[in-house]
């Protein structure tokens, strides 16, 4: 499946901006904007990603929505 055809692992719509590369459930892997900034707010961020778009999305999310002091590992392609 291409990149473009994937959609979001928990909505099912939503285009994926950050991959987790260490899952706790396989099928959760790929998450939109959406659902991705939900993780974080709940407090329950990826901690080890890659982003999809070529751009810091997530990372932007963490910044903006991340209180927690933990470390997050962007994963390079």
């Amino acid at each position: 499946m291409g990149a473009h055809s994937r959609k979001c692992d928990w909505c099912g719509s939503g285009t994926p901006i950050v991959r987790d590369m260490e899952p706790l459930n396989s099928d959760y892997q790929y998450w939109c904007v959406e659902c991705a900034r939900a993780l974080i707010i709940k407090g329950d961020p990826i901690e080890t990603y890659r982003e999809l778009e070529g751009e810091p999305i997530y990372g932007r999310l963490l910044d903006e929505h991340c209180t927690l002091k933990r470390f997050y590992s962007f994963v390079a392609a």
